[in-house]
C-alpha cells in the first residue's frame, strides 16, 4: 500500500483547504474525487495542479463501478470523506439532492471501501483509513448552556442535517457490522477564502461592495461557533493520521458569536479596509443591516466541546475570531474576480433560497 490519500469534494471550501494542507504538510499523493457541482470549483486548487502528487477524477460518489476502478488504480492508504450538499437552505428547497448524495454517495464510498479493504493483508486493512467529515448540525439546537460532546444525542432539524445525520450512522454501522477502519468528525461553522459565495460571509462582503442592504435571518441572534477553515484541516488530517479507529472527534474554534455580531465585525473590519461613502450614517456599513424573516427549522445555538482531539490528539486552533475574520475579509477583498465569476455562473445569484413555509393545518 502507498501513502496516497482519496479526498471526496477536493473541489470544494473545506475540501481544498485539506488538499492543499495534506501537499505542503503531509508526504503523500492525493486524489481529488469531485463531480464538480455549482459548489465545486477547481479554481480553488489553481496552485495545486501542477504538483505531481496530486491527481483530479470528475467522478461522483454514487457511481460505483468508477469509485471501484479508482482504488483499484491507486491503491490508497486512506480516504477523506468530505463529498456532500452542505447549504441548508438549499436542503429544503431541494431535499432529494442531498439524500442523493449525502446518504447514497456515502453508501456507495463505503462499499467501494469495504471491497478495496477486504483484498488487503491484514497488515494493510489496520492501517487503512476511511475518515468521515460531518458537522455539528446533526446534533440539533443547543439552549443557553452546554456544548455538543461525541457523546451528545443526534436530533437534526433540516434535510442537510438529516441527511448527515443518517451518512454518520452508515459510517458507524459499517465499523461495527464489517470491520471497515473508520474514524469520523463533527465540526462547528467553517470560514474563510474559498467559500462558496452563498454563505454568510461573503454575502455580507458582496453586499457591502454592492451597497446593497445585507440580510439577516430573524433577529440575528442564532449562535454558531466558528473556525477558521485551515484550522479545521489542519484538525482533519491530525485525526485521519492520529485518531483511535471508530472514534469520532468534535472539532470547533472555541468562538461563539451571535450571527448578529459576525456581521457587525466583518461590517467594522470593511469599514476600515474599504471606507465608506460619505451618504453613510455614522454607522459604517451596519447600516446596510436588515432584518428578514427566519428560515424554517433554524437551530438556535450550535457550539463545540473539542477536549477530546485537544487532549488526546493534542490539536486546538491557531487563529482567533479576529485574526481569522481580517484574513477572511482581506482575502475575499483580494479575490473578488473569483466570486464574481461564480455568482455570474450561478442561476440562483441574488436569490434568497431555504423559504419553504411550514405545515401549520391542525388534524380535525
Amino acid at each position: 500500500m502507498n501513502n496516497t490519500v482519496f479526498v471526496t469534494g477536493g473541489a470544494g471550501f473545506i475540501g481544498s483547504a485539506v488538499i492543499r494542507h495534506l501537499l505542503s504538510c503531509y508526504d503523500c499523493d492525493v486524489v481529488n474525487i469531485d463531480k464538480l457541482t455549482y459548489a465545486g470549483n477547481l479554481e480553488t486548487l489553481v496552485n495545486e495542479a501542477g504538483n505531481p502528487k496530486y491527481h483530479f477524477a470528475e467522478y461522483d460518489i454514487c457511481d460505483a463501478e468508477k469509485i471501484d476502478a479508482l482504488f483499484e488504480r491507486y491503491q490508497p492508504k486512506s480516504i477523506m470523506h468530505l463529498a456532500a450538499e452542505s447549504h441548508v437552505d438549499r436542503s429544503i428547497d431541494g431535499p432529494l439532492e442531498f439524500i442523493q448524495t449525502n446518504i447514497v454517495g456515502t453508501y456507495t464510498l463505503l462499499q467501494s471501501a469495504r471491497k478495496y479493504c477486504g483484498g488487503l493483508s491484514v497488515e494493510e486493512a489496520q492501517r487503512f483509513r476511511f475518515h468521515h467529515i460531518s458537522t455539528d448540525e446533526v446534533f440539533g439546537s443547543l439552549g443557553a448552556e452546554g456544548l455538543f460532546t461525541e457523546e451528545s444525542p443526534y436530533q437534526p432539524n433540516s434535510p442537510y442535517s438529516a441527511s448527515k445525520a443518517s451518512s454518520d450512522h452508515l459510517v458507524r454501522a459499517w465499523h461495527e457490522t464489517f470491520g471497515l477502519p473508520v474514524v469520523l468528525s463533527n465540526c462547528s461553522n467553517n470560514y474563510g477564502p474559498y467559500q462558496y459565495p452563498e454563505k454568510l460571509l461573503p454575502v455580507i462582503i458582496s453586499k457591502v461592495l454592492k451597497g446593497e442592504s445585507i440580510p439577516v435571518y430573524g433577529t440575528g441572534e442564532n449562535i454558531r461557533d466558528w473556525l477558521y477553515v485551515d484550522d479545521h484541516a489542519s484538525a482533519l488530517v491530525t485525526i485521519m493520521t492520529r485518531g483511535q479507529v471508530g472514534r469520532s472527534y468534535n472539532v470547533g474554534g472555541n468562538e461563539e458569536r451571535t450571527n448578529i455580531e459576525v456581521v457587525k465585525t466583518v461590517c467594522s473590519i470593511m469599514d476600515e479596509l474599504v471606507p465608506t461613502p460619505e451618504n453613510y450614517s455614522s454607522e459604517g456599513y451596519a447600516s446596510l443591516i436588515e432584518f428578514v424573516t427566519d428560515r424554517p427549522g433554524h437551530d438556535q445555538r450550535y457550539a463545540i466541546d473539542a477536549t477530546r482531539i485537544e487532549k488526546e490528539l493534542g490539536w486546538s486552533p491557531s487563529e482567533s475570531f479576529a485574526s481569522g475574520m481580517r484574513k477572511t475579509v482581506e482575502w475575499y477583498l483580494n479575490n473578488q474576480s473569483w466570486s464574481d465569476a461564480i455568482l455570474s455562473s450561478s442561476t440562483t445569484s441574488g436569490q434568497r433560497l431555504g423559504t419553504a413555509t411550514k405545515i401549520t393545518g391542525e388534524s380535525s
